[in-house]
């Protein structure tokens, strides 16, 4: 098992790194759909920050677990994609049936896009992340917990933006979706100054 031992500076490095510079929605634009479909409400936003935080931490762990102790072992590694896939599908009905008994109105509130984390390819994305660099248990999941709270800070700010332009009074041709990519835009580009800008 050839996996990247990395210390904790590192490992909190990889973290930052995926929270702010490579965020998965502004710098990667993975799990764009739910990212403009559940941000209208800033508590909805937060609620499918939460699901995806946890879908992608505990993914992280079990997709590792998977690839390390039974792909690898049987020289099944080009399967990775569809057992992540299964994996995932299976954290995200049980938080789906979590949701529906203990909180039914944020159960309500997120509607088809509780069940599109399944194809979110932000939590996919994470997940393969961790088998391509070869992390470590430990960091793999840090880097899935790590990644979606960049989800979360993303959508919870566009969240409050999306607040604060329905006051807008823009030109026709520019509301409702248009003005939304326009301001996702610009969110993409703020966020790109984390990691500097080369010439």
């Amino acid at each position: 098992m050839n996996t990247v031992q990395l210390s904790l500076t590192d490992t909190l490095l990889l973290m930052l790194g995926a929270v702010l510079t490579e965020n998965f929605i502004f710098s990667k634009f993975y799990g764009c759909c739910p990212f403009l479909g559940v941000s209208d409400k800033p508590d909805k936003a937060v609620g499918m920050g939460m699901a995806v935080t946890f879908v992608m931490t505990v993914s992280g762990a079990v997709t590792w677990a998977a690839y390390y102790f039974v792909l690898v072992p049987l020289g099944l590694e080009y399967l990775r994609t569809v057992a992540f896939i299964l994996i995932i599908a299976s954290l995200v009905q049980i938080i789906e049936m979590f949701l529906r008994k203990f909180v039914p109105a944020l159960y309500s509130a997120l509607g088809i896009y509780l069940p599109l984390i399944t194809t979110n390819c932000a939590v996919l994305g994470a997940a393969l992340v961790n088998i391509q660099e070869g992390y470590g248990f430990i960091p793999s999941v840090c880097y899935g917990f790590a990644a979606g709270l960049g989800f979360t800070l993303a959508i919870v700010i566009f969240a409050g933006v999306r607040a604060k332009m329905e006051f807008a009074d823009p030109p026709r041709a520019f509301r409702g979706f248009p003005l939304t990519l326009i301001a996702a835009g610009l969110l993409a580009m703020i966020f790109s100054g984390f990691s500097g800008i080369s010439f």
